[in-house]
């Protein structure tokens, strides 16, 4: 072969070499968008399976939570799921990262129901600690307890330590000297009546569930600047939002507590600070079906609460999008993103998930409105 056909050869492979680089290169900045709604898929190819969750960040690694929902049906079978991203776009399964047990009367027996799984990093402890909303097996959704779960790695496996309600007999920092005296007698009153509403705002329910603790389902977490953690979720039949601190090793509660928007009906609490002002997104309670968004502010966390309109904008705003709020995560760039889930109760696994940016307006207010990528 001559030297001027190997070097016409040698030219033609490494055309063909950078063309297949580049073209590499931009299906892969192609591929990187979030597209909310859409089937998202793992690295090895399998539907991703983490609903009403939560990601922290940990040494250069994303790390994404939720609930393994089945096919069919509304109970869990496998437990909590863990993938692990660096970019928060390609996502590598990481396995159960929380399982639920086959020993018969635990508190996390397959066939419970384990929802909104959180999960935070303890500095003073080195430790991983979950939170999650639990109902025992066989008992609907009547128990409204919260489980803890704690790990020495981000992907566990976790070690499940108790459940129960929060602060049995302890009443809420808000809840008036004069209030906590009433008594009450809640099959007295009809629901939704003013009479049942102004008792609800003094804290029936709260005197009811006193001795056994408060009702906690849908929730988050949120660790403070000063490593101070909350727990943040729906109580007094979902109708009142509370506000727990966590212990300093975050396995367990203070005592400290508040109520906010007693009888407001929110669910599905995500949380994030920015300047030194709190912000909550939370859900109205239409089942599985969307609704309107409502968005809540504080300059303190147990302090004093006010509710702003809906903070998303656009077509379908009315509806979330037709999501449910489930975390707020604070971004490297100093940005947040709201992260939702699209239910689809027919078949809870198939469900969707949405993911955008928060945007601030003129007078810093938060926003969300939807995107088709990004």
């Amino acid at each position: 072969m001559s030297k001027k056909i190997k070097v016409i050869g040698l030219y033609l492979f490494l055309c063909l070499f950078f063309q297949t680089v580049l073209w590499g290169q931009i299906n892969s900045i192609g591929n990187q968008d979030i597209v909310s709604g859409e089937v998202w898929k793992d690295t090895d190819g399998n539907v991703i399976n983490a609903h009403g969750g939560g990601i922290i960040f940990h040494k250069g690694k994303y790390y994404w939570y939720g609930e393994h929902r089945p096919s069919s049906g509304f109970t869990t079978q496998v437990g909590v799921t863990c993938y692990s991203s660096a970019d928060l776009r390609n996502w590598k399964y990481e396995g159960v990262a929380l399982a639920v047990s086959d020993e018969v009367g635990s508190d996390i027996e397959k066939g419970c129901i384990i929802e909104r799984p959180k999960v935070i990093y303890n500095q003073k402890t080195g430790k991983f600690v979950m939170w999650f909303h639990l109902e025992l097996k066989g008992k609907g959704y009547g128990p409204a307890r919260a489980g803890v779960a704690i790990s020495d790695t981000p992907v566990g496996p976790y070690t499940f330590i108790r459940s129960g309600r929060i602060n049995p007999g302890v009443y809420p920092m808000n809840m008036t000297l004069e209030e906590q005296k009433l008594t009450w007698n809640p099959n007295e009153y009809e629901w939704w009546t003013p009479e049942w509403r102004e008792a609800i705002n003094k804290g029936m329910f709260v005197k009811r569930d006193l001795e056994s603790g408060q009702m906690s389902r849908d929730m988050t977490l949120f660790v403070d600047e000063d490593d101070k953690a909350y727990h943040i979720y729906s109580s007094e039949e979902n109708l009142t939002l509370q506000i727990a601190e966590l212990s300093d090793d975050y396995l367990s509660h203070t005592g400290k507590y508040i109520r906010i928007f007693p009888g407001g009906h929110n669910e599905a609490p995500a949380i994030f600070k920015k300047d030194g002002t709190y912000w909550m997104v939370a859900s109205g309670c239409t089942g599985w079906k969307p609704n309107e968004a409502r968005l809540m502010t504080a300059s303190s966390i147990l302090g004093e609460w006010s509710q702003l309109p809906n903070p998303c904008v656009g077509k379908n705003a009315s509806i979330t999008f037709g999501g449910q709020s489930t975390y707020i995560l604070p971004l490297k760039d100093g940005g947040y993103m709201f992260m939702a889930d699209m239910w689809r109760p027919s078949s809870l696994e198939d469900s969707r998930y949405i993911w955008l940016p928060i945007r601030f307006d003129e007078k810093g207010i938060p926003f969300i409105e939807w995107l088709d990528k990004w």
